[in-house]
């Protein structure tokens, strides 16, 4: 759950979710129940969900109730829109919505099938290796273009394990592509020295570098007007403001062209552009191997 540009009354919301319930599932299966003082339902399902939560405590079960009337902010977004509903959540995401489950049987019937498929660890720390997926699926919500949600999944990873360069780099790499420029140059500028030659983070920075020629909306086309074949110039500010707002391929297009045309304009600076561009997406990304065999054909035919 991102937290950026929110009030303080929303920021204090978050805080208190995040230690009651996102913190808990990191390692334990938390039941969470939103319901509110007037709900006649609510109240009747409350025993069942105590009780159900407290015969699974010792296989790592935990019950978190949530006030809809009292965390308004917490509630809108889940998108509850009736009471009670009835969430299972698992590090930091649901997994199985329990609303329907009004019967002891049933509910105990779906908690088993989760125990048996996720690495609950009962009344343990949060073991290392659990943090990769948590990575690997903030990287999916990036690449996926949702930024600002995979800017609230690796600022929890990050607190977490603050020494971990993999979710520093991908927290600040998230927050420079939702425009939270100087929320990630704090990320960066707060880094203990451990991380200081982390190659995750040196990625970050040129993702972050590269965010900031972000041009305004109405500013790309009169770039792009300009970057003609006789305006090296002009080409390169194209390329680089279309690659800040998310243009990569026509970045990579114009980069390629100049270097066609001229690869030693300017001592290089198109095939540098690139090669930082290759940096902030990452030499592993299949993108970047696609277009390094481009430059490849450009530069030895």
């Amino acid at each position: 759950m991102a937290s950026m540009g929110l009030s303080i009354d929303e920021q204090k919301a978050v805080d208190r979710f995040r230690k009651t319930v996102v913190e808990p599932s990191m390692t334990s299966l938390v039941i969470l129940d939103f319901w509110a003082e007037w709900c006649g339902p609510c109240k009747a399902l409350t025993p069942l969900l105590e009780k159900v939560a407290g015969e699974y405590a010792d296989k790592g079960v935990v019950l978190a109730k949530v006030n809809v009337d009292e965390e308004q902010f917490i509630a809108a977004q889940f998108q509850v829109r009736s009471i009670p509903t009835v969430y299972a959540m698992f590090q930091g995401q649901p997994v199985a919505d329990l609303t329907n489950a009004r019967s002891e049987s049933q509910l105990k019937g779906i908690l088993d099938q989760l125990l048996a498929k996720l690495p609950v660890q009962p009344g343990g720390a949060a073991p290392t290796q659990d943090i990769a997926p948590l990575i690997a699926m903030g990287e999916d919500v990036l690449a996926g273009g949702d930024a600002e949600r995979a800017a609230g999944i690796f600022m929890q990873i990050a607190e977490m394990a603050p020494d971990n360069g993999a979710a520093q780099a991908g927290l600040v790499r998230a927050l420079a592509a939702a425009g939270h420029i100087e929320e990630a140059e704090a990320v960066l500028a707060a880094l203990p020295d451990s991380l200081a030659r982390d190659a995750d983070l040196a990625r970050a920075r040129a993702a972050l570098d590269l965010a900031k020629d972000r041009p305004a909306d109405d500013e790309l086309a009169g770039l792009k007007a300009a970057a003609t074949p006789g305006n090296p110039d002009g080409q390169l500010a194209y390329a680089t403001a279309a690659f800040a707002a998310g243009q990569r391929d026509a970045a990579a297009e114009t980069l390629l062209a100049m270097i066609a045309a001229d690869r030693e304009w300017n001592d290089g600076a198109a095939k540098a552009k690139l090669l930082q561009i290759f940096e902030a997406v990452g030499l592993e990304d299949p993108w970047v191997a696609a277009q390094r065999r481009k430059l490849s054909l450009v530069l030895f035919g």
